[in-house]
């Protein structure tokens, strides 16, 4: 889809980007024909929100193509506190399902020039009521999210800086890591700020300790990405 405008995409290749998602494995055709006939595609520009804390949630969203930041921004000061990076095929927006408000309370930014589809709320959940397997899927992503949250929020009480660096380095690697000669290479580029967020530090100390590390010979940097030298070690560690 790359050479098309979102507004151009017809309704089967929509079907072949849901079709290539995380929720579209196991679908049967008529789902996926029913979600994509249902979806919108967006393209976003690098920055640029998909939605805002406060906007109404009423749609899910699949990423059809680039990364989407969430996060939360402080009202007054726009400081930013990065919740998570989503893949191409990953689902988001799930908050719709299930808020009580019917708002947001996180945002959602493409962290690179992005495409996304869609999917009204009504219409995602009318599909999870007929297809088992969206349905167990959609279930078993939330638990996943709310275990991830979990086990953030437990190592912020229980980590020190250091500690928190080099577990989501592991997670990172895990998610994003493609095999090198040399390592695991994390294939996506995180501005030292976007770290910072993340575990909840500044610029300058994550860039001293990711230096250390580095001098230790457990990191290297390559194309403003970070390879890990010993995976395994950072895993456990």
């Amino acid at each position: 889809m790359p050479h098309r405008r979102a507004c151009d995409l017809t309704d089967a290749e929509r079907a072949d980007a849901i079709r290539d998602s995380e929720i579209g494995a196991d679908l049967d055709a008529e789902t996926v024909a029913r979600l994509a006939a249902a979806s919108t595609a967006y393209d976003f520009r690098r920055r640029r929100f998909v939605y805002r804390a406060g906007d109404a949630a009423d749609a899910l969203y699949v990423v059809a193509r680039g990364r989407v930041k969430l996060c939360r921004v402080e009202p007054g000061t726009d400081r930013e506190a990065v919740i998570d990076i989503l893949p191409t095929g990953a689902l988001f927006g799930e908050f719709a399902l299930y808020t009580t408000t019917g708002a947001h309370q996180m945002s959602a930014a493409a962290f690179e020039n992005t495409r996304v589809l869609r999917i009204p709320v009504g219409e995602f959940k009318l599909a999870m009521g007929e297809s088992r397997e969206l349905n167990h899927h959609t279930l078993r992503l939330l638990g996943q999210r709310l275990s991830r949250s979990e086990r953030r929020v437990a190592d912020f009480a229980l980590d020190a800086i250091p500690a928190r660096l080099e577990k989501l380095l592991a997670e990172l690697s895990e998610r994003y890591g493609r095999e090198e000669p040399g390592g695991v290479l994390i294939d996506i580029a995180l501005p030292h700020r976007e770290i910072a967020s993340i575990v909840g530090s500044t610029r300058e100390s994550v860039t001293v300790r990711l230096n250390d590390l580095r001098r230790a010979g457990v990191i290297d940097f390559v194309d403003r990405k970070i390879l890990l030298k010993h995976p395994t070690e950072m895993a456990t560690a």
